[in-house]
């Protein structure tokens, strides 16, 4: 196989691996904050409860083609299906361009890892730590491996990650008399020093806060409510300021 072709194969193994997983990821979305197991049973329908075949479960394709409709009693099918599918195969794609293999599947997997993340932030204002904690000795696992910044860097990194966000959530908490920040963003944060090192911690948070300025406007722009009050996911803006950042730095 010539190299041209290659640079297509591979980015193309990317999306429909990116989709698959996509397809699990909103399973789990949708199943886990609920307290259903998102591998227990077969799919059904939400509505009719009718099992669904192996062509109602292409990801992507099969949306489009029943035009986001359940095939037996014409329910419309969970959108968050197709959204996360395509939002995976876009993170498949981009791994497979951005870097050659190996490290493209590690990018992969990292960036599948936080999509899930930044989801469940957004969604639910959860971060569970069976998500956050893990990240933390597989980015140590990574970097001994000889992925991305080097291990030192990285120890240090989470170390800090979650010092910083821990110390200004107390500060917050004795200035203002109210949490400002959920216990698993400082997890998260030592997470993803772990995999990107104490070096891009500025400007994961820096990322993190422009994220946060555009989510405003937006909101204003739609002219939703907001005050003192309103929260932002922080977890989920770092989780989505970290992954280009570890594209740009991993090698």
């Amino acid at each position: 196989m010539t190299g041209s072709a290659l640079a297509y194969l591979f980015p193309a193994l990317g999306l429909v691996f990116g989709a698959v997983v996509g397809s699990f990821l909103a399973t789990v979305l949708i199943r886990w904050p609920e307290g259903r197991s998102p591998i227990a049973g077969r799919s059904r329908c939400d509505r009719c409860e009718a099992l669904l075949g192996p062509a109602d479960l292409v990801p992507i394709l099969s949306y489009a083609m029943l035009r986001g409709r359940c095939r037996r009693c014409g329910a419309a099918i969970d959108r968050r299906h197709v959204i996360v599918e395509l939002a995976a195969a876009i993170v498949g794609i981009v791994a497979f361009v951005a870097h050659p293999v190996p490290l493209a599947i590690v990018s992969l997997a990292l960036g599948l890892w936080l999509l899930l993340v930044a989801l469940l932030d957004v969604e639910h204002e959860w971060l569970p730590d069976l998500l956050t904690l893990p990240l933390i000795p597989l980015g140590l696992a990574a970097a001994w491996a000889g992925f991305g910044p080097p291990l030192p860097d990285r120890a240090i990194g989470a170390a800090l990650g979650w010092g910083v966000l821990f110390l200004m959530a107390a500060i917050y908490r004795r200035l203002r008399g109210r949490e400002g920040m959920g216990g698993g963003d400082p997890k998260l944060l030592a997470g993803i020093g772990a995999w990107l090192g104490a070096l891009q911690l500025p400007f994961i948070l820096l990322g993190a806060g422009l994220l946060g300025l555009a989510a405003i406007l937006l909101m204003r722009l739609r002219r939703e409510e907001i005050d003192a009050a309103s929260r932002l996911p922080l977890g989920a803006l770092m989780a989505v300021a970290a992954w280009p950042i570890w594209l740009i730095v991993a090698r």
